[in-house]
């Protein structure tokens, strides 16, 4: 299986010809973007007591900024010319060869017979060349007598970035145990640019450390470690086992402990094409903008609320953001369908009705407080409502304030421009919510 890893509108206060308009333009389904072929490498050490490498990736970077990741990076057409052992696919070969070269780039471990003959300085002096550019990969490896070997390497499941994201990629996974080189265990040092820091850890410290909220992960690294907690052996096959069992199930992504992601397809604005709807919490959770009018879309969702429920989970309501149809366009089959209440501002009440009844008003600074998970009774999700006008007079912000976690509803978004459209619209109050968040 390769399973895959928001939008705004105008107001529904719009005379005739705007709401034409953007039929029109609703209709024009942007193409998904092609996935470029990635590599990356879940690097081993220390087999009677498993660590794994992660890094942190920069601030910085457009895609996954701050994120924790695996090494790895795109394809580059040099690595076709790398001879790989124990391979006969070219393509794959190319790819196991970008895994190892990414790795080694970023973190200065080398996955490749013959590294044992090298010490740690001339492995350390040879990622300066390549890093310069002084010599290329296939020249490296030549010069020194190594060569690449597939059965070093144990494939994982591959993952592609769903068709939802500007930016997509169709990234291969391999495991591999770091040899030693001359002078012992291999050192891995990430150097400050792409990557902000690296470090080994056991499986069972990252994901402790992903529950309190300290990292984020997103699920194509998450679910490896949460299969290496039970054991490294064989871990790979047990995940793909997993995921063919699940089918479609990605759809429901946790990048975060407790905070759900689900891109339901909805009637926004180009060039987005889905809206985020989140389920936050524990063992009892809210849902925030299903906003999808879709039967095919709201069926998705229904399954992953069900499968929470199956876990002894409990929904407690519906948060609605604000009034623009492709964060509402679900609210009502979800609350006949599962007998749950809404929630909104009260401004964003008055202009649904009667299409949704709203059954509780939700004002600035109000606290909504949602216990347990993981056996922990003690902890507490506690989102903070933010009125943050501006998109709209009655839009609402949530922050989590234990992780630190902003749902922005339509005040920031990922894809495209935000629309400040009168009389919804006020580019005075939008910059007053934007310079709230910074405080």
């Amino acid at each position: 299986m390769r399973p895959s890893h928001a939008g705004d509108n105008l107001s529904n206060t719009k005379p005739q010809s705007a709401r034409t308009m953007e039929t029109s333009i609703n209709q024009q389904t942007p193409q998904p973007v092609t996935p470029r072929d990635a590599g990356a490498t879940i690097l081993l050490r220390n087999p009677a007591a498993p660590e794994l490498f992660w890094v942190k990736r920069s601030l910085a970077l457009s895609f996954m900024g701050g994120w924790h990741a695996f090494p790895g990076g795109q394809r580059s057409p040099e690595d076709s010319l790398v001879p790989v052992a124990n391979c006969n696919d070219p393509a794959e070969a190319a790819m196991r060869v970008c895994a190892i070269r990414e790795a080694f780039e970023e973190t200065g471990l080398l996955i490749a017979r013959g590294v044992e003959r090298l010490g740690r300085d001339r492995l350390s002096f040879l990622r300066e060349q390549l890093a310069c550019e002084r010599i290329d990969f296939a020249e490296m490896l030549a010069g020194d007598e190594l060569s690449i070997d597939a059965s070093m390497l144990t494939e994982a499941p591959r993952w592609v970035t769903p068709a939802s994201s500007p930016k997509r990629f169709n990234t291969f996974f391999f495991v591999a145990w770091v040899p030693p080189c001359l002078d012992g265990d291999q050192d891995a040092i990430v150097i400050p640019g792409e990557l902000e820091s690296g470090e080994w850890l056991s499986p069972k410290e990252a994901i402790e450390r992903w529950k309190r909220g300290e990292v984020l992960i997103a699920p194509p690294v998450l679910r490896p470690i949460e299969e290496m907690v039970s054991g490294v052996d064989g871990f790979a096959s047990r995940l793909q086992a997993s995921l063919d069992a699940e089918g479609d199930s990605h759809f429901r992504l946790e990048f975060r402990y407790g905070f759900v992601t689900c891109a339901v397809r909805a009637p926004t604005l180009a060039p987005a094409t889905h809206t985020n709807c989140y389920l936050i919490g524990g063992d009892e959770f809210v849902i925030i903008d299903p906003g999808s009018p879709y039967e095919e879309e709201q069926g998705k969702l229904d399954r992953v609320i069900a499968e929470m429920l199956a876990e002894g989970r409990r929904a407690r309501e519906i948060l609605i953001t604000h009034l623009h149809p492709d964060h509402i366009g679900g609210v009502n089959h979800l609350a006949r369908k599962f007998a749950l209440p809404v929630a909104a501002h009260r401004l964003t009440a008055e202009q649904i009705a009667p299409e949704i009844r709203v059954d509780r008003y939700i004002e600035d600074n109000d606290l909504i407080e949602l216990r347990g998970g993981s056996g922990s009774s003690d902890l507490v999700w506690r989102l903070r409502a933010l009125w943050s006008p501006g998109h709209a007079r009655g839009h609402l912000s949530f922050y989590e304030e234990r992780t630190g976690s902003l749902m922005t509803g339509d005040c920031i978004v990922g894809i495209g421009t935000v629309v400040i459209a009168p009389p919804e619209g006020n580019l005075a109050d939008y910059m007053a919510s934007l310079r709230r968040y910074l405080t």
